[in-house]
């Protein structure tokens, strides 16, 4: 079926008006990022001497944090430097106003709406390799068991300048670190930056085989990245996580950790991130049925992952798809303002009772709050939020971080319908994701798109795998018609 040309960069503006955004950054707000700066202190330590490196995106501009480590008679001591954008940001200044109602970046496939002008997350408060940043440095030592150490001085918070040394990619140390490919160019060329990223990973393999037997979870899934060229939609293909990116999460987990212990400990509120026990476990329970597993009726995170850790043994090549399914039934995460003494529900997916956002403060607002109560509290200084601002950021949060995803979702049907189009009549493999009121919808797996099935949806439920035909699509719209 032909469609006229769709102008997918102006509905993704359309998009993020529709969902309460303001996608053009205030003229004051462009005039104060031309001109900030950040201002070393007296007095911070000089971290600039450390082979740090960064970790990202292939594509990636807006570098949140980097990473150094160290073998010591105690386990691995991990440094995680994360960009001081306080430092050049004032709260209550036209950027932070606007970034207090964004809430985070958007990242639609087709065009990124910053939370911050690109000024300051790509430049400014980046960190930019080869440039000398200030930083908020979180320190943690991993012990041999894969915990985190206890003793005095083994987890701490303080502020540093670093210059970051190597500007890394998952997609090229990735398939290195797994023995797939050769060493990227910039790794070839350091032998101490090669082994430093060994470190790193055998320190994220700890902390991980920890996580796992605490009970958190383990998922396999794919995200959809668009193939652009010249700005047109060239294709759609599925990117998965591998090892660096694994590192990468491992070492923001435990660093989110710390943070959330040291505020704590502090008698700080804060900002708490938690995901709630699965109101659909039922389900899951059937799920687990299904391939002839079992699961309590009460939910146990030790015991889902258990049963995934099985699936993805039993079966690698379908796991993605029962991955998918659980993280479907397990429902979206939120932000909470925490009380000094108050009871929190905690992360059921991390299985960690002491979790906020603190590691990309150029893209999320929560982080960037997270940040300026740390630094109070280093400072000795009175909290800069009330009781009431926190409650208000988290509720905003919350809310704008459910209006990204569905501008995200909705943009990414869109892309896929537009790379899709002429594939009409052929036949995938799929599974259902959603059984809503609106109708039932399914995911494909290669590539990863998600869509509507319009015929043949009765008595099919969340985690069900079928064969679907696509039917049709529709870019202007995002629909994307499969039939069973």
């Amino acid at each position: 079926m032909n469609h006229p040309p769709v102008d997918l960069a102006a509905i993704a503006r359309q998009e993020m008006q529709a969902r309460g955004f303001e996608p053009d950054i205030p003229a004051a707000a462009i005039e104060q990022a031309e001109s900030a700066r950040q201002n070393p202190e007296p007095g911070l330590p000089d971290l600039t001497t450390l082979l740090w490196s960064s970790l990202d995106n292939d594509d990636s501009r807006d570098l949140d944090q980097v990473e150094w480590a160290e073998r010591t008679a105690a386990g691995i001591r991990v440094l995680v430097g994360i960009a001081d954008v306080d430092s050049a940001v004032a709260k209550g200044s036209p950027v932070d106003l606007h970034a207090a109602k964004e809430t985070t970046t958007v990242y639609t496939g087709i065009r990124t709406f910053s939370m911050l002008p690109e000024r300051l997350s790509t430049d400014r408060t980046s960190l930019s390799e080869g440039e000398d940043r200030l930083a908020v440095v979180v320190e943690m030592t991993v012990a041999p068991d894969g915990s985190l150490g206890t003793s005095p001085g083994a987890n701490r918070i303080y502020r540093g300048l670093l210059r970051n040394r190597a500007q890394l990619t998952y997609g090229a140390v990735g398939p290195w670190l797994e023995g797939t490919a050769a060493m990227p160019a910039k790794v070839a060329a350091s032998a101490p930056l090669a082994a430093q990223l060994q470190l790193q990973n055998e320190a994220a393999h700890l902390l991980r085989a920890a996580r796992d037997r605490l009970g958190a979870l383990t998922f396999d899934r794919a995200e959809l990245q668009t193939v652009v060229d010249n700005g047109k939609v060239r294709g759609v293909e599925g990117r998965r996580a591998n090892t660096a990116s694994r590192l990468i999460e491992d070492f923001m987990i435990g660093a989110n950790e710390v943070m959330a212990q040291t505020l704590r400990a502090a008698g700080v509120a804060s900002i708490r991130r938690i995901v709630k026990a699965p109101e659909r476990w039922p389900r899951m329970v059937e799920l687990a049925a299904h391939y002839g597993d079992r699961l309590p009726a009460e939910p146990d995170p030790a015991a889902l992952n258990a049963f995934l850790l099985r699936r993805k043994q039993a079966d690698p090549v379908h796991f993605a798809d029962v991955s998918l399914s659980v993280l479907k039934l397990m429902g979206p995460g939120e932000y909470v303002a925490a009380r000094p003494g108050a009871d929190m529900e905690g992360h059921f997916g991390l299985a960690a009772h002491d979790y906020t956002h603190s590691t990309a403060p150029n893209r999320r607002f929560a982080d960037l709050v997270t940040q300026r109560l740390l630094k109070a509290l280093l400072a000795h200084q009175p909290a800069p939020y009330s009781d009431e601002e926190l409650d208000a950021t988290a509720r905003n949060c919350t809310l704008m971080e459910d209006a990204a995803r569905k501008v995200q979702r909705d943009m990414s049907k869109r892309i896929a319908a537009v790379a899709l189009a002429e594939q009409v009549g052929r036949k995938f493999a799929a599974v259902v994701t959603g059984v809503t009121p609106k109708g039932v919808f399914v995911r494909i797996s290669e590539p990863p798109v998600e869509g509507r099935l319009m015929r043949g949806e009765q008595g099919v439920d969340v985690g069900d795998q079928i064969q679907v035909t696509l039917l049709s699509t529709d870019p202007q719209r995002g629909f994307i018609d499969f039939a069973r």
